[in-house]
């Protein structure tokens, strides 16, 4: 999921030998040799599903050669792959650069380029990551900012199955971890936040998202509980400690009250393994969501007027509030 770090060293030069790289770092020398011009090279780690950047500056003619240095971090083995004016590419897998740091790209090495996806749709032979977000405007979906970090695409699956892209860039809030993503195609109806009142102990929240996908079912989830505390890890005053189970892929997703307006964004869980070898004791069902408040005023920084309403009168079921949560929840995949 992390780049290999490329800093570029020498420009297209002639195919020769090169200078030692300087202490930790590998350095590459990648030589065309396929009778025409090279417009794109990539080098990334073995088995990274995503090509990363291009790093050739500007076309590299037959004969020459293009050196880069990795960081000696990123260990030894890297995919390389040199694409031609013509379109079709080379890709030279499991290259071992400790051992051989010159790469030759020879003309038999040359293959069509696979198909690339329509524009607009997911990339089936992308590395994938996933979360949960909800609709906070129109076209406009609220999630964590650590569910779409770093993604080349992102797409939300609506609650009726369309797969809609979302448009970068998104606005973001790295300290509450919030983002707020671009979605043109109506992802589904807006949820309200509630208004008042203040949001007190013990009151009964449910969660909805997506968790453990690929292992669960491809349906929402739904989990039931009740706000513990009125601040988070380390008193952190932006959260809630709830105790509605939540697993990854929760991630992002409406922490509702039983009016069906929203309190909160779910955000992480206790990590019970790290926590257990601290204090000699496995904590039980310990989550956090990001408060209600502190998210309309993020929404509201991003120029975003967020939907509110008092939670008065009586409360609804959990599950006719999983029915509301329904119609604004998405599934958030994405793509590296």
């Amino acid at each position: 999921m992390h780049r290999a770090a490329l800093l570029l060293a020498l420009l297209a030069t002639p195919a020769a030998a090169f200078a030692q790289a300087p202490a930790g770092e590998h350095e590459i020398q990648v030589v065309n040799r396929t009778g025409q011009d090279a417009v794109a090279l990539h080098a990334v780690r073995d088995g990274r599903a995503n090509w990363g950047q291009n790093t050739l500056p500007r076309p590299m003619p037959t004969g020459k050669a293009f050196t880069l240095r990795t960081r000696a971090q990123a260990g030894c083995r890297f995919d390389i792959r040199m694409v031609m004016a013509d379109r079709r590419e080379a890709v030279l897998r499991d290259r071992d650069i400790c051992a051989q740091p010159r790469v030759v790209v020879e003309a038999s090495d040359l293959r069509a380029a696979p198909s690339q996806p329509a524009p607009g749709t997911p990339n089936p032979r992308a590395r994938i990551s996933s979360g949960t977000g909800f609709v906070v405007g129109t076209d406009r979906v609220l999630t964590n900012q650590h569910v779409v970090g770093g993604c080349d695409r992102i797409f939300v699956r609506t609650a009726d199955g369309r797969m809609l892209p979302a448009v970068p860039p998104a606005k973001v809030d790295a300290a509450l971890d919030l983002a707020l993503l671009a979605v043109p195609g109506n992802p589904g109806e807006v949820l309200p936040f509630r208004r008042a009142p203040e949001v007190r102990r013990g009151e009964g929240v449910i969660a909805y998202g997506f968790p453990l996908p690929g292992l669960l079912s491809s349906d929402p989830k739904l989990t039931r509980g009740e706000v513990n505390g009125l601040a988070g890890l380390g008193n952190n005053a932006s959260h809630y400690q709830i105790s509605a189970e939540v697993q990854p892929g929760n991630s992002g997703g409406p922490l509702l009250d039983l009016h069906g307006h929203v309190v909160g964004v779910v955000v992480s869980k206790l990590h019970a393994q790290n926590i257990a070898k601290r204090i000699g004791d496995i904590p039980q069902n310990v989550n956090f969501a990001v408060k209600g408040d502190a998210a309309q005023a993020f929404l509201q920084r991003a120029g975003l007027a967020p939907q509110a309403e008092a939670s008065r009168g009586e409360e609804m079921s959990a599950a006719d509030a999983g029915e509301i949560a329904n119609r604004g929840t998405v599934f958030i995949r994405c793509e590296r």
